[in-house]
């Protein structure tokens, strides 16, 4: 005769949990590397190097920092609203790329 041991048992809540974890921590990934690379565009090391750059002295510098932060917090805004609506079964989980392509759009400023 064998036994179980009930602590190695998963529950579906467990599993749910664990794929409630992943999904976020895919997508967040994709994300951040996605705010990451735009600001690469303009040779800032990342997203959060660039942002410090608000206020600064240089008005090109300034301005887009500025600009980076707001859609910064635009994008995060978005994109936990809408992971919370697929973690709800409100929406279908898009792909990362469909996901990617519904984030707000970002314009460099023009000084």
């Amino acid at each position: 005769m064998w036994t179980v041991d009930l602590s190695k048992v998963v529950t579906a809540e467990q599993k749910a949990a664990e794929a409630r974890v992943a999904l976020q921590a895919q997508y967040s990934a994709a994300i951040q590397a996605h705010l990451d690379a735009k600001a690469r565009e303009r040779q800032y090391d990342g997203i959060q190097t660039a942002i410090t750059y608000r206020g600064d002295p240089n008005p090109q510098f300034s301005a887009e920092g500025d600009a980076l932060f707001a859609w910064r917090s635009a994008v995060w805004t978005y994109s936990t609203a809408e992971l919370v609506k697929v973690l709800a079964g409100e929406r279908a989980q898009p792909s990362v790329e469909e996901f990617m392509a519904e984030l707000p759009a970002f314009q460099w400023p023009q000084l």
